[in-house]
């Protein structure tokens, strides 16, 4: 039997399969990326034993626990993790702490199913503990840079065409401004922080020592930049990405209006496209106060006239106009007034291929912060 490992690292950089024993509720507040939830108990079960241990002990608990995981019940849970460890033979099981219910599966898997398998020491609290220590060391040791620049000059074709990037918004499923929700939900917090930990951990093993960031606000929709690395973002150095208007125009309606449209579609079918207008239209009234009530009307029917237009041609022209006004009006003004306060930290600015050139050497000369 392979024995159990403490060994995190290894658990994460080669995408060990794991099973999860813990009650769905839990699973659903964080996990691990690729991990399959294959419960010890239920959300139910687990809290009627939890009751029963606060007020009669372990030794109660315990028996109210084979009480209720019994018979048919617990045969489709054995059947189901023996499938599980026969699919991944070179997997773990693991629970909150690495203690009595990875202990009982794996007990249950040896004596019920005939098979060994190992679990994860510590379990998921000693595995979430050693990718937040990651995080942490890694905004304070490697050298991260930032990409800023106005909405809609292509931040995120910067970082899907660098190897030494990390894509924040991609990973927390947003496209991190007032219109970013996409036609899916995003991750729970703890999902976003602990793919990131993974993403800088696969990085660092590769030797990757310069990380490349879009230049964000603290939320990214409702996921929030783990401390240690936004303070560090206030203090890393920038390139700054430019631009025309027309350019400009011309991406954010393929990514807020054609692509998300697309999104919503794929996600809904036939009322894919209702759903998208209203999407557009809530993500404009979330700043109607900031807009002012005279602007945001403005805007709000100049939007309606192009979403009708598309419902009834296909075309997407008509959004021309609403995308322009709020660029030059509203979000302008604001990346105009950023640039100013971090001009400090602005090491190169130019158009896309410059700015994608200039972050490739500057990756082959940057040694990690000492």
């Amino acid at each position: 039997m392979r024995g159990d490992t403490e060994n995190y690292r290894a658990l994460f950089l080669n995408d060990v399969p794991m099973m999860d024993a813990r009650a769905p509720v839990e699973f659903a507040k964080g996990a691990f990326p690729g991990v399959v939830n294959l419960p010890l108990m239920t959300d139910l079960e687990r809290q009627k034993v939890g009751t029963c241990f606060k007020q009669h002990g372990q030794t109660a608990a315990i028996e109210l626990g084979n009480q209720l995981v019994s018979g048919r019940t617990k045969d489709e849970r054995i059947q189901a993790w023996a499938d599980f460890a026969r699919n991944n033979p070179q997997g773990y099981i693991y629970c909150f702490r690495g203690g009595l219910r990875s202990q009982i599966v794996q007990q249950w898997l040896k004596t019920e199913a005939g098979i060994d398998y190992p679990r994860v020491t510590g379990g998921y609290k000693a595995m979430r503990h050693f990718l937040l220590d990651t995080l942490d060391q890694a905004a304070a040791n490697e050298d991260f840079i930032l990409v800023g620049g106005m909405t809609g000059t292509g931040k995120t074709e910067v970082l899907a065409r660098l190897d030494h990037s990390v894509d924040l918004e991609g990973l927390a499923n947003h496209r991190g401004s007032s219109f970013g929700k996409r036609a899916t939900p995003q991750p729970a917090q703890i999902d976003f922080e602990n793919a990131l930990a993974i993403r800088l951990l696969k990085m660092q093993a590769a030797g990757t020592r310069q990380f490349v960031l879009e230049d964000e606000a603290r939320l990214v929709g409702r996921c929030s930049i783990p401390l240690a690395l936004f303070h560090g973002m206030q203090r890393y150095p920038l390139v700054w990405l430019e631009d025309s208007l027309e350019g400009r125009v011309t991406r954010i309606l393929k990514d807020y209006v054609i692509d998300l449209c697309a999104e919503f579609v794929v996600e809904q079918g036939e009322e894919g496209f209702a759903a998208f207008a209203e999407r557009l239209q809530q993500s404009l009234d979330n700043i109607h106060k900031r807009l002012g009530g005279e602007n945001y009307k403005r805007l709000a029917a100049i939007m309606d006239q192009a979403l009708a237009e598309q419902a009834r041609s296909g075309s997407v022209d008509l959004h021309r106009e609403w995308i322009e006004a709020l660029l030059r009006d509203y979000y302008d003004p604001m990346y105009v007034y950023q640039r100013q306060n971090k001009a400090s930290r602005i090491e190169f600015a130019g158009e896309q291929d410059a700015v994608v050139e200039f972050l490739r050497q500057r990756a082959t000369q940057v040694n990690p912060r000492t």
